[in-house]
């Protein structure tokens, strides 16, 4: 990953994916960049470009909340990425140590005999995972990075029909959720930099934490399943989210779910 300048390459990535045809900002003469000239953005803004220059350089690196605010509409951000956008502004602060995962979730967990579930940190990494989770996915096993997974195990890019979407939600709830100057995120970014498809969603600076959504499996024993991925935080312990999968009532995937179930267990 390489710069420190996380806000600058975060304005920047925006400022170049926003079409001038669509604002009534747009200078004349030959264009060459991307999206909105910096002078463009600084006037929709307004600010002045000097100044605007000088946070995408790094030299300034913790505008005011009016100027953040200000920089935000203009980029046409949204919740999770103005979230996002405030973050990267704030003053840096030590990373706080991760707790353990505690015997309340264990059990927790294990109670769920006929669900899959599992606790992850905002690293990605898998801290702990019931039966019924490991069943569905050998990337649920704890000690492994559900990122790292995503982008260099070709078993689940098999298992996931929607890989390209779930890959582009994996990399963007990255963003959002995990704390980038953290070292040990730092190393698993580079890493990540390794595949091709991660490097060219990493640089849209998109940011969206998880979402209770759909999600499709083809496993390889019970074939299709479409479970509903419910995403809880540990209450007293932030850093770590409980992932839940539910199929509908009654339905082929619930069915599946528990051949899956019976035969892991």
């Amino acid at each position: 990953m390489g710069s420190d300048n996380l806000l600058g390459e975060f304005l920047k990535a925006r400022r170049s994916r926003i079409a001038p045809s669509d604002r009534e900002v747009a200078l004349s003469g030959r264009r060459r960049v991307a999206g909105l000239r910096r002078e463009e953005l600084a006037r929709l803004a307004g600010i002045s470009e000097p100044y605007l220059t000088r946070l995408e350089q790094g030299v300034d690196r913790h505008p005011s909340p009016q100027v953040l605010s200000a920089l935000a509409r203009a980029l046409e951000l949204d919740a999770d990425a103005s979230a996002h956008f405030y973050a990267l502004a704030a003053p840096d602060s030590e990373p706080s140590a991760e707790p353990e995962v505690s015997e309340d979730v264990h059990r927790l967990l294990d109670a769920w005999a006929d669900t899959p579930a599992y606790v992850r940190n905002r690293r990605f990494d898998v801290l702990a995972a019931n039966k019924p989770a490991r069943a569905l996915a050998a990337m649920y096993e704890p000690g492994r990075n559900l990122a790292r997974e995503m982008f260099f195990s070709a078993q689940v890019r098999r298992l996931l029909p929607d890989w390209p979407q779930i890959a582009e939600q994996t990399v963007a709830a990255l963003r959002a959720e995990a704390d980038v100057r953290d070292p040990q995120t730092v190393q698993l970014i580079a890493e990540l930099e390794g595949d091709e498809d991660f490097r060219r969603l990493w640089v849209r600076h998109d940011a969206r934490p998880s979402r209770d959504e759909l999600k499709r499996f083809a496993h390889p024993i019970v074939g299709e399943l479409a479970l509903r991925r419910q995403a809880l935080t540990v209450g007293g312990a932030e850093q770590q989210v409980i992932i839940v999968y539910q199929a509908a009532p009654g339905s082929p995937s619930a069915e599946a779910l528990a051949r899956l179930v019976i035969g892991g267990s």
